[in-house]
């Protein structure tokens, strides 16, 4: 480890979220004097605040209320409302602590400083650091300085985020009673997460949204099947429609809709993205560029606009992802660092999407691939006719594979259904080598599993180009 005087350092990182707290992590590990500074006493960042909270409610949700299963063996468990939502937050709060200490571990072992306090950047590569308790502010220098302090939710003007009723993406996670009724704005991974999770809890739910369809990153297929799961299900979905006011009034909460309907929930959420967390950097008197929307302007090495000042994350924009984050991290540090490790992130990124049931992707959509004019054909199994999906009653979804029609080389893999997230990656796995879908029908894979239908979804596609060569 790298030793130096007091605040003097090889690397200062502001943020412990997913890309500071990895990024932290891959300059410790080669020998690098590293401190971590954050405004919040424990470390983790929105992933550990929000995201894995929303993750731990939806499979507690799941397991407690037996939803979507209901019917596999023709019988249910029937717990008090109050319980299952008791049941929830109790494994939520135990997720978030198992992980709030397995960051704190990680920077334990790699032997980096962790601070509390208001970073903003000061002249020559240094930070003052201000406690929250109004003591004297730090002054730290070191080689390189980066950004990492992740995003918060986007409160769109005019909606009264001071009534205890209308909530964000992080305080919809305190919910501590039971829903009769929910809308939820937005038609994002966000959005979709917490309108599944609170429909699973038997609360009444209408998702608003102004766009045509859900997750329009998706494959449309996969989009259109998870609002047509939402709605057998029992969801009200409203594209083409936005909120023209949120008041109260003697009855209550009433959200206004774009078309005039007024609907009177006991609560709304807003999930309409995320925004930086930039504000208090200074980042105008350092002279590090912005966006309009306050985004890091940074270059192909995470470089910001001022030499020795890197940026990664949420406060440099899309995807917002945290695997990504945690990889823009990890390279940022090593150009920051001069280390020949990592010098590019994953251009195949897969995203997924913990709604109920899950999404994932991973490569061109069919409609990529056909505005690139690619000569391309597609192939489905639908989980409804797999075997192992049938016994653990989730029937509903499927594979879709896109790839090229004259090499067969995959371009695109989308799934909808239960462990789509994790399904994924065997698809990302062939996109990586190049591969073809004849690496799905070759391969021999356990039965029954649900990754069988890869194999399926292949022999489809073959049929399907067979068919349209006659």
């Amino acid at each position: 480890m790298g030793t130096g005087p007091e605040g003097q350092y090889d690397m200062l990182v502001v943020g412990s979220g997913p890309a500071g707290e990895k990024a932290a992590a891959q300059a410790a590990y080669f020998g690098k004097r590293v401190a971590i500074v954050d405004r919040a006493p424990a470390p983790g960042g929105a992933m550990v605040v929000s995201a894995v909270p929303a993750k731990a409610m939806r499979e507690a949700a799941l397991y407690l209320t037996g939803f979507t299963r209901h019917e596999v063996y023709g019988v249910g468990l029937e717990l008090d409302p109050q319980v299952v939502i008791d049941g929830m937050r109790s494994r939520a709060a135990h997720v978030v602590a198992m992980m709030t200490e397995a960051v704190r571990e990680n920077l334990r072992r790699h032997s980096i400083d962790f601070l509390t306090g208001s970073a903003r950047l000061g002249p020559d590569r240094t930070l003052i650091v201000a406690p929250d308790d109004g003591g004297t502010a730090r002054v730290l220098s070191a080689h390189a300085i980066l950004l990492a302090t992740g995003s918060r939710p986007y409160h769109p003007p005019g909606v009264p985020f001071g009534d205890p009723d209308v909530l964000d993406s992080e305080s919809a996670r305190g919910l501590d009673r039971p829903l009769q009724s929910l809308v939820v704005v937005g038609g994002g991974a966000v959005a979709c997460e917490y309108a599944s999770i609170f429909l699973a809890l038997g609360a009444e739910v209408t998702l608003v949204d102004r766009g045509s369809r859900l997750l329009p990153f998706l494959d449309a297929d996969i989009s259109g099947l998870l609002a047509q799961s939402f709605r057998s299900h029992g969801m009200r979905v409203l594209f083409g429609t936005g909120v023209a006011g949120v008041t109260r009034d003697a009855g209550g909460l009433c959200i206004q809709t774009s078309d005039g309907e007024p609907i009177r929930p006991e609560k709304v959420i807003y999930a309409a993205g995320r925004v930086g967390n930039t504000e208090e950097l200074g980042l105008g008197e350092a002279g590090v560029s912005t966006d309009d929307r306050g985004r890091i302007r940074v270059d192909d090495r995470y470089r910001t606009s001022v030499p020795g000042i890197y940026a990664a994350g949420d406060v440099i924009g899309p995807p917002s992802l945290a695997s990504v984050s945690m990889e823009q991290g990890r390279v940022a540090a090593c150009y920051a660092m001069g280390i020949s490790f990592k010098q590019t992130v994953d251009p195949l990124i897969p995203f997924g999407v913990y709604s109920i049931p899950e999404c994932a992707m991973v490569g061109l959509t069919e409609e990529q691939a056909r505005e690139q004019g690619l000569d391309y054909e597609i192939g489905i199994a639908q989980f409804k006719d797999n075997t192992r999906a049938a016994i653990f009653g989730a029937t509903e979804g499927m594979i879709k594979l896109v790839a090229r029609r004259d090499d067969r080389r995959l371009l695109g893999v989308h799934i909808l259904g239960e462990g789509a997230t994790e399904l994924v990656h065997q698809g990302q796995t062939v996109l990586h080598f190049g591969g073809t879908i004849d690496y799905f029908i070759h391969s021999t894979f356990d039965v029954p599993t649900v990754s069988d239908s890869y194999k399926y979804a292949a022999y489809d596609w073959l049929q399907r180009l067979a068919a349209k060569s006659k």
